[in-house]
C-alpha cells in the first residue's frame, strides 16, 4: 500500500442543486453539502469535520435530517444506481446506520427524503418517469408502502412528513399538491385539488392540519386538511440601486471585506425578450420554512419576506423583508441580488436563519438583531465567506506566503489564506478568467481573460491590475520558480516573458493542437508542455529548441509534471495511464483502473505523486510509481479535478474541481506524522500598498489625531463649565438651607408655644370629661346590674336546653355506631365465605385441569392413531366445560353486582348518617359557641364593674387630697401677692434691655450694609486695574513687534550694504545700489529716527507701569487684608447675632412663665375668694374639718415666721437668678471701636441694676 496519506482540512464550496442543501444538528452546527462529501461546520469557531460520500459516488441529490437531530439520510447516485445512505450524526466520526440500495421498484434517482416525527419511518420521492413515493422502516430495511404520484412525468420537488404524525405525507411538484396517508399497508391519498393546477416548488407544515405551499408565480396557499383556506400574492419588488462610482474601500484591519457574489448566469439571463422578462417579474417561492410565529418564504431573487400570523381567523401578514447584500466588489454589484433562493433553514431555538442560493452561496441572519431593527431594511451576511458559483479553471501557490490564488467562469479572482482557512482578496472582472498563475513572492498574480492576459498587484484591500498582455483566451500561465519569467500559452504557441520588463523573450512552436499544461523545471532552465495533439515537448529556454520529445497522438494529454532533478517527465491524458518519460521514452505506463486522469502534481521531495481524476477523485501514492493497485483514492470533488498543486513545503495538497470548490489536505506518511519541511523559513508578512493610498490613510490619520485633540479640549472646556456651573448651584442650595434652617427653628419655637396652650387647654377638658364620666359611671352600674340580672336567668335556660340536647344526641350517636358495626360485621362474614367457596372451586378447576393434562399426555403418548378423534372429543368436553364455566362465573358476576349494588346502598345510608351526625354536631359547636360568648360577656361585665369600683375609689382619694392642697393654698396666698408684685418690678427693667438690643441690633445690620457697599466698590477698582493691565499688554505687545521689525529692517540693511561694497570696484553698479538703497530704506531709516527720538518716551511708559503695577499689589494686598477683616467682623456679629437672639428667646420664655405663674396664683385667689364669700361659713372651722385627720394647724405666730422664711428664701432665689443673667451680658467681648452706643447702654443699664 501507499505511504502517503491525504486527509481534509477545508472545503471551499457548496453544492446549491442537492434538494433540502441546509440542515441545522444544533444551535451552532450545521451540515451542507459540498463537493462530494457532507460539511459539519461551526458557525462561531468556523471548523469542518466531513461525512465522506460513498464509494464510486456520482452525486449526491437530497439531503434529510431527523427531527430528534440524530441521523442524516443522503439520496446519491452510485455507479449508474440509486441509494440512500442514512448517517449517525451523533457519533464522532459519523458513522453509516442503514444503507438502503436494493429496491422492488423502477428507480433512477430519489429528488427528495423526509423523516418521520418520531424518526423511525422514511419517506423518498423518486423522479420522472417513475415519480413513485417509498414509506419505509429504515431500521428493519422494511418497505411499508410504495404509490405512484404522478402519470403524466412533471417533475417533483418535494415531499414531507406531517411533523405530528407518523402516518400523513405531504408532496408537491408541477401540478402535483397530496397529501396521503398510510393506512393498512397502503398509502392513500386524502385531498383532491380544485380549480387550476399550480407549479407548486415548495411547502412547510405550520401545524397538524395545515400546510403553506408557495408557487412559480408568487402565490402563497394555505391548505387545512386539504381545503383551501387562504392564499395572497407576492409583488415582484424592486431592488434599491445604489450609484457608487470609484469609492475607496474602507479600511479595516482585515485584508478584505466579504461582498456577495455576482452571478454571470443571472445577468446573461436578463437580456431577454420582453415575455421572459414579464414572466421573471413574477417571484418564485422557491423555498418555504416555518418557525413558532409563522413562516419564511422566498419572494424572488435575493428576498426573504417574514410572514406572522394576524388577528385574522386565518390569515398571515408579512412582518419583514431581508434582502441579500449586493456585492461591492463586482463589476455589476445589482447581480448579486438576483440570486434565487433555494433552501431556507431556522436553528432549533429560532435564533439564526440560513438561506442558499442557486450561485453556490450561503447566508445568515440573526433574528436578534432583525427583531432589533424592524424600521431598517434588513441584509444577509455571508456564513463565512463569498465562494466560486461556476467551474474553478485556475489554481497556484507561491512561496513565501500561505497563499492559494484561484480564478473560475464565475468571472472573479480569489486569494485563500491556507494556513487560517480564510478569503483574504476578491475581485470580480467583466470577462471569464480561464488561467492562473501567482508569483513566488506572493506580491502578483498572472490571469488569462478572455480578451488579454493580465498582470496584476496584490495591494492591502485591493487586486489591481499592473500591465496587459495582448494574448487572447490565454488557458494557461505559469510564472517560473525564480519568479523572473512566466510562459502564457495562446493556442498552440507559448510565449516567454521576463517578469521585470515585461519583454517577449522567446515563443515556443510546435505543438499541432491547443497546449493544456506547461512546467517549468527547478533551475527555470527547461519547459515542458503537453497538449491535445498528444505531443509532450521539453524545451530549452537558452535557444527555444526542443531537446526531447514524445508524441502519441492516440491520446490527448491533459497534465504533465517533472521531477526535481528534470530527467523523468509524467504525462497524463485520456488513455487512462501515468507515463513516464525519459530521454523522449516511455519507461513506464502505470494503469488508472477503468477512470481518466485529468492531472498530475509532484512533490517538492520528488517521493509523492497526486493525480486527480474526471470523477472528482484524488490519488495518492508513492514513487516510484507502483504498478499494481497501491494507491490511497479519496472522494473529494463532484466532477472532474481541473487543478492541483503541492505547497513549497510539502505540508499541504490544494485541488479545485469543475464543481466550484477547492479543498485544502493535510499531507501525512503511513504512520500519521505530518512531513517535515526541508527547509524552516517563516512565511513574509509584507504586503503591497501604492503610495497615493498610503498618503491617503497617514492624512486620515492626521484629521482623526486632531479631532480626537480638538474634542478633548472641547470635553475639558465643558468639564470646566460644570464644575463652576455646579460649584454656584452648591452655594445656592447651602443659602437656601441655612435660611430653611432658621425658619425651621422659628417655626419650632412658635409650635413649642402652643403646644403649652394646647396642654393646658387638655387639662381643663379633662378635668371636665372626668365629672362627666362620673356620672355616667354611677348610671351605668345602675343599668348594667338589671341586664347582669336578665342575662343570668337566660344562661340557665340555655345552659339545661344544652345539657337536654347533649344527652340526645348521645344517645343517637350511640345507636348509629352499634347499627353500623353490625351491619359491617355482617357483609364481611358474608363476602368472607363467599370468598373461601370461590377458592375452594378455583383449587378444584386447577387440580382437575392438572389431572386432565397429565391423562392427555398419557393418552397421547400411548394412542396416536385415535388422536384425532380424542381431540375432537375432549374439545367437545372442553368446550362443555368452559361453557359451564362462563356459566358459572356469569351467574357469579351477577351475585357479586347485586351484592356490590347493596354494599353501595349501604354505604350511602351509612354517609348519610354520618353527614347528620356531623350536621348535629356542628350545631352543637355552635351553641358552644354562643355559651362560651355568653360567659366571655359576664366576665367582660364582671371586670369592667370591679375597674369602675377602683376608679371611684381613686377619685375620692383624689378629692381628699385636693381638699388638702386647698387649704395649703390659703397658707401661701397671701405670699404669693407679694411674689407677684415683686415680679411685675423686675420684668420692667427685662423689656428696657429687650428694646435696647434690638436698636443695637438694626445698628449692626446697617453696619453690614456699610461693609456690603464697600466691597462692590473695591471689586470695580480691581476689575478697572484688571482692564489697564490688559491693555498695557497689549501695548507691549505692539512695541515688541515693532523692535522685531526694526530688528529685521536692520539686518536686510546690512545684508543689502555688505553687497553694495562687493561692488566698490565698479562705481556704476555702486551708485545704482546706493540709489537702490536709498529709495528702499530711507523712509524706513526715518521711522527708526523716530523710534530712536521716541525711547525716551518709551522708558517713562515703564516706569509709570511699574509704578501702576505697585500700586496695584499693594492694592490688592489691602483689598486682601480688609476682606479678611470683613469677613472677620462679619463672622464675629454673626455670632453675637445669635446669642443676643437666644437671650431674647430666653427672656420671653421666663416671661412667660411668670404670666403664667401670675394667672394661676391669681385664679387660686379667686377660688379662696369665692369660697369666702359662700354663705353658711363662718370664721370658725366646720365640725367635717375637725374630723379630718390630715389637717393640723399650727399656732398664727409660727405660722407667720413660717411664711417670712418662705418668703425669703423665694426672694433670694429670684435674685440669684436675675444675678446670672446679668453676668453674660457684662462678660462679653467688647469689639475694637465698633458700636459705642450699644456699649454705654449696656453699662447703663447695669448700673440702674
Amino acid at each position: 500500500m501507499s505511504v502517503i496519506v491525504a486527509q481534509a482540512l477545508h472545503i471551499f464550496g457548496f453544492q446549491s442543486r442537492v434538494a433540502n442543501n441546509i440542515c441545522f444538528f444544533d444551535e451552532q452546527i450545521i451540515v451542507y453539502p459540498s463537493g462530494n462529501s457532507c460539511v459539519k461546520y461551526h458557525i462561531e469557531q468556523k471548523w469542518q469535520k466531513f461525512i465522506p460520500g460513498s464509494e464510486k459516488s456520482q452525486g449526491m441529490l437530497a439531503l434529510a435530517i431527523s427531527p430528534n437531530r440524530r441521523y442524516l439520510a443522503i439520496s446519491e447516485t452510485v455507479q449508474d444506481k440509486p441509494a440512500i445512505t442514512i448517517y449517525e450524526l451523533s457519533s464522532v466520526p459519523c458513522k453509516k446506520r442503514k444503507v438502503l440500495n436494493t429496491f422492488d421498484f423502477a428507480v433512477q434517482e430519489f429528488v427528495s427524503l423526509g423523516f418521520s416525527p418520531d424518526s423511525k419511518y422514511l419517506v423518498a420521492q423518486t423522479g420522472p418517469p417513475e415519480s413513485n413515493l417509498a414509506y419505509w422502516m429504515w431500521e428493519k430495511q422494511r418497505l411499508m408502502a410504495i404509490v405512484k404520484v404522478d402519470i403524466q412525468n412533471n417533475p417533483i420537488y418535494q415531499v414531507s412528513f406531517n411533523p405530528q404524525d407518523n402516518t400523513q405525507v405531504c408532496v408537491t411538484g408541477n401540478g402535483i399538491f397530496k397529501l396521503f396517508r398510510y393506512t393498512e399497508g397502503t398509502l392513500k391519498q386524502t385531498n383532491f385539488l380544485r380549480g387550476e393546477p399550480q407549479n407548486y416548488l415548495s411547502h412547510a407544515w405550520l401545524s397538524e392540519e395545515k400546510v403553506i405551499v408557495g408557487t412559480d408565480t408568487g402565490k402563497l396557499y394555505l391548505f387545512d386538511s386539504g381545503d383551501l383556506r387562504w392564499e395572497t400574492s407576492i409583488e415582484h419588488k424592486e431592488v434599491p440601486i445604489h450609484v457608487e462610482k470609484a469609492e475607496p474601500a474602507q479600511e479595516s484591519e482585515s485584508l478584505i471585506e466579504f461582498p456577495a457574489t455576482s452571478s454571470p448566469e443571472v445577468s446573461s439571463d436578463l437580456i431577454f425578450e420582453p415575455e421572459t422578462q414579464q414572466q421573471a417579474s413574477l417571484p418564485r417561492v422557491s423555498a418555504v420554512a416555518t418557525y413558532s410565529k409563522g413562516f419564511a418564504c422566498s419572494a424572488g431573487p435575493g428576498i426573504v419576506l417574514l410572514f406572522e400570523k394576524s388577528e385574522e381567523k386565518e390569515g398571515y401578514r408579512e412582518s419583514r423583508e431581508i434582502r441579500v447584500p449586493q456585492d461591492q466588489c463586482s463589476s455589476d454589484p445589482n447581480q448579486s441580488d438576483k440570486q434565487e433562493v433555494v433552501c431556507i433553514a431556522f436553528s432549533p431555538a429560532e435564533e439564526t436563519l440560513l438561506i442558499s442560493t442557486n450561485k453556490n452561496q450561503i447566508y445568515l441572519l440573526s433574528m436578534a438583531s432583525a427583531e432589533m431593527s424592524r424600521g431598517e431594511a434588513a441584509h444577509f451576511e455571508y456564513l463565512n465567506c463569498p465562494l466560486h458559483s461556476s467551474s474553478i479553471t485556475g489554481l497556484d501557490t507561491c512561496i513565501r506566503k500561505p497563499l492559494v490564488a484561484t480564478c473560475s467562469l464565475d468571472k472573479s479572482v480569489r486569494i485563500w489564506n491556507y494556513e487560517n482557512n480564510s478569503l483574504d482578496l476578491y475581485k470580480e472582472y467583466q470577462e471569464e478568467a480561464y488561467a492562473l498563475s501567482l508569483h513566488p513572492s506572493g506580491l502578483y498574480v498572472l490571469v488569462g481573460f478572455a480578451d488579454k492576459l493580465r498582470l496584476m498587484n496584490l495591494l492591502i484591500d485591493d487586486i489591481r491590475i499592473f500591465k496587459d498582455f495582448t494574448i487572447r483566451g490565454c488557458r494557461e500561465c505559469v510564472f517560473s520558480n525564480g519568479g523572473h519569467l512566466f510562459a502564457a500559452v495562446n493556442g498552440n504557441v507559448i510565449h516567454i516573458y521576463s517578469s521585470t520588463t515585461f519583454e517577449n523573450i522567446i515563443n515556443l512552436k510546435g505543438h499541432n493542437g491547443k497546449v493544456r499544461s506547461v512546467v517549468w523545471s527547478m533551475d527555470d532552465y527547461k519547459l515542458i508542455s503537453c497538449g491535445t495533439d498528444g505531443a509532450v515537448y521539453e524545451w530549452n529556454l537558452q535557444n527555444g529548441k526542443r531537446e526531447t520529445e514524445c508524441v502519441l497522438k492516440s491520446c490527448s494529454y491533459s497534465g504533465v509534471a517533472i521531477s526535481s532533478d528534470a530527467k523523468i517527465i509524467f504525462a497524463v491524458g485520456s488513455d487512462h495511464t501515468i507515463k513516464e518519460i525519459c530521454d523522449s521514452a516511455i519507461l513506464r505506463e502505470v494503469p488508472s483502473f477503468d477512470v481518466a486522469y485529468t492531472c498530475i502534481v509532484l512533490s517538492h521531495s520528488g517521493r509523492m505523486v497526486f493525480t486527480g481524476t474526471s470523477s472528482g477523485a484524488i490519488r495518492s501514492m508513492k514513487y516510484p510509481l507502483p504498478m499494481h493497485k497501491e494507491f490511497n483514492e479519496y472522494p473529494a470533488h463532484h466532477g472532474p479535478v481541473t487543478k492541483m498543486s503541492v505547497t513549497f513545503d510539502d505540508q499541504f495538497l490544494l485541488t479545485s474541481a469543475e464543481d466550484g470548490c477547492m479543498i485544502i489536505w493535510k499531507i501525512y506518511d503511513k504512520e500519521g506524522r505530518g512531513l517535515k519541511r526541508e527547509r524552516d523559513v517563516p512565511y513574509s508578512d509584507e504586503v503591497l500598498i501604492t503610495r497615493t493610498d498610503m498618503e491617503e490613510k497617514t492624512q486620515i490619520m492626521l484629521e482623526l489625531k486632531t479631532r480626537v485633540e480638538e474634542l478633548k479640549m472641547e470635553n475639558e472646556y465643558q468639564l470646566r463649565l460644570k464644575d463652576m456651573n455646579y460649584n454656584e448651584k452648591i452655594k445656592e442650595l447651602t443659602e437656601k438651607f441655612i435660611q430653611e434652617m432658621e425658619s425651621l427653628k422659628t417655626k419650632n419655637q412658635v409650635l413649642k408655644t402652643e403646644k403649652e396652650k394646647q396642654e393646658i387647654q387638655h387639662q381643663d377638658q379633662l378635668a371636665e370629661l372626668m365629672e362627666k364620666q362620673s356620672r355616667e359611671v354611677q348610671d351605668l352600674e345602675s343599668g348594667n346590674n338589671q341586664k347582669l340580672l336578665l342575662e343570668y336567668e337566660k344562661y340557665q335556660e340555655l345552659q339545661m336546653k344544652s345539657q337536654r340536647m347533649q344527652e340526645e344526641y348521645e344517645k343517637q350517636l350511640h345507636e348509629m355506631e352499634e347499627n353500623k358495626s353490625q351491619a359491617l360485621e355482617e357483609l364481611t362474614e358474608y363476602y368472607e365465605a363467599k370468598l373461601i367457596e370461590k377458592t375452594t372451586l378455583l383449587e378444584e378447576a386447577q387440580d382437575d385441569a392438572r389431572q386432565q393434562l397429565r391423562e392427555f399426555e398419557e393418552t397421547k403418548k400411548q394412542i396416536e392413531e385415535d388422536e384425532d378423534r380424542e381431540i375432537q372429543d375432549i374439545k367437545i368436553k372442553y368446550e362443555r366445560r368452559l361453557r359451564e364455566e362462563r356459566e358459572s362465573n356469569l351467574r357469579l358476576k351477577g351475585e357479586t353486582g347485586i351484592m356490590r349494588k347493596k354494599f353501595n346502598s349501604l354505604q350511602k345510608e351509612i354517609e348519610e348518617r354520618s353527614s347528620d351526625i356531623e350536621g348535629l354536631k356542628a350545631e352543637q359547636q355552635k351553641l358552644q359557641g354562643v355559651i362560651k360568648a355568653l360567659e366571655k360577656d359576664i366576665l367582660g361585665l364582671k371586670r369592667e364593674i370591679q375597674e369602675r369600683d377602683e376608679t371611684i375609689q381613686d377619685k375620692e382619694k383624689r378629692i381628699y387630697d385636693l381638699k388638702k392642697k386647698n387649704q395649703e393654698l390659703e397658707k401661701f396666698k397671701f405670699v404669693l401677692d407679694y411674689k407677684i408684685k415683686e415680679l411685675k418690678k423686675q420684668i420692667e427693667p427685662r423689656e428696657n434691655d429687650i428694646k435696647a438690643m434690638k436698636e443695637q441690633i438694626q445698628e449692626m445690620e446697617g453696619e453690614l450694609e456699610c461693609f456690603h457697599k464697600q466691597n462692590t466698590r473695591l471689586e470695580l477698582n480691581i476689575a478697572e486695574l484688571r482692564l489697564k493691565l490688559r491693555a498695557t499688554d497689549r501695548e507691549m505687545h505692539r512695541e515688541m513687534q515693532k523692535e522685531r521689525d526694526m530688528e529685521a529692517l536692520i539686518k536686510r540693511f546690512k545684508t543689502d550694504l555688505h553687497n553694495c561694497v562687493g561692488l566698490i570696484q565698479e562705481p556704476k553698479k555702486l551708485k545704482e545700489s546706493i540709489r537702490d538703497i536709498y529709495e528702499k530704506y530711507v523712509q524706513k531709516a526715518d521711522m527708526v529716527e523716530i523710534v530712536g527720538v521716541d525711547t525716551d518716551l518709551h522708558q517713562e511708559y515703564t516706569r509709570q507701569r511699574e509704578h501702576l503695577e505697585h500700586n496695584l499689589a499693594t492694592l490688592k494686598k489691602k483689598v486682601i487684608k480688609e476682606s479678611e477683616i470683613h469677613r472677620a467682623d462679619y463672622v464675629r456679629i454673626m455670632q453675637e447675632n445669635v446669642s443676643l437672639i437666644k437671650e431674647i428667646n430666653e427672656l420671653r420664655r421666663e416671661l412667660k412663665v411668670t404670666r403664667t405663674q401670675v394667672h394661676d396664683l391669681q385664679s387660686t385667689l379667686g377660688l379662696l375668694n369665692k369660697r369666702k364669700k359662700l354663705p353658711g361659713q363662718s370664721a370658725a372651722p366646720s365640725p367635717d374639718r375637725h374630723q379630718s385627720p390630715g389637717i393640723l394647724r399650727l399656732n398664727p405666730e409660727e405660722e407667720m415666721e413660717r411664711i417670712i422664711e418662705m418668703q425669703q428664701i423665694e426672694i433670694k432665689f429670684l435674685r440669684d437668678q436675675i444675678r446670672e443673667q446679668e453676668s453674660p451680658l457684662a462678660l462679653r467681648a467688647i469689639p475694637d471701636g465698633k458700636l459705642p452706643v450699644l456699649e454705654t447702654e449696656r453699662r447703663s443699664g447695669v448700673q440702674s441694676q
